[in-house]
């Protein structure tokens, strides 16, 4: 195994530790505020790692890169509009990765930028441990892109399929029930072949173009100082 695959699978752990954590936090805090304190009492409005993971999504977030943590539970009945709050309530947690991610491009720029400079100073002589930080900061930012555009994916449990459901009616939600157990089938299917990574690979792409460009004035600050 190649050291940067090793080093892939790391920030898979650090994901899987910090950033799912912070997903399913997004989704508990997000449903408080519409007013449902089932996740409160629950116990998932909290950063802890142990009250968040799920054993399936994080062998996927391992293997694959792409992985989920146990859903927050929330009562619907709570929400003073039932499919709007749904809808908030699964946006929260792939907003909350990229948001994320957007930390990450920052440190990943910076780091970049340190490491050039290390690279043409004279002043240094060891250049790998900054190329190693540069490569983790690329690595945990892509993974949290990846990780949101995962979640969109409109299909049961993952968040994108509360999000359509905003858009749709009663009819799709009882298709969805109906035929829950094969749809999960699906899904599983879906994650551990390749079919998914080609849209998902192309998502991604988009998005970190997004964020570099809107990472732009941290170029502006580099050239600054470099």
């Amino acid at each position: 195994m190649s050291p940067e695959k090793i080093l892939e699978i790391g920030v898979h752990l650090i994901v899987l530790f910090m950033v799912i954590p912070i997903h399913e936090f997004a989704h508990a805090w997000s449903a408080t505020k519409l007013g449902d304190d089932t996740p409160r009492y629950q116990g998932r409005l909290t950063l802890n790692p142990l009250a968040h993971i799920d054993p399936l999504g994080a062998i996927c977030m391992v293997l694959t890169g792409f992985g989920w943590g146990r859903p927050v539970q929330v009562n619907p009945l709570r929400f003073k509009k039932y499919r709007k709050g749904m809808a908030l309530t699964a946006a929260a947690g792939p907003i909350s990765n990229l948001i994320v991610g957007l930390v990450g491009m920052i440190a990943y720029k910076i780091a970049n930028a340190a490491y050039l400079s290390s690279v043409l100073s004279s002043q240094y002589t060891n250049t790998e441990p900054l190329y190693w930080i540069t490569l983790i900061f690329y690595y945990f930012t892509a993974v949290n892109v990846g990780l949101a555009m995962f979640n969109l994916i409109p299909i049961p449990p993952l968040d994108g399929s509360k999000i359509l459901s905003y858009f749709t009616g009663p009819k799709v939600d009882r298709f969805i029930a109906q035929y829950q157990m094969y749809i999960s089938i699906a899904f599983i299917v879906l994650v551990f072949s390749p079919i998914l990574n080609a849209p998902l690979s192309w998502l991604q792409n988009i998005m970190m173009w997004i964020m570099d460009k809107l990472t732009f004035w941290v170029d502006i600050i580099i050239k600054m100082i470099w």
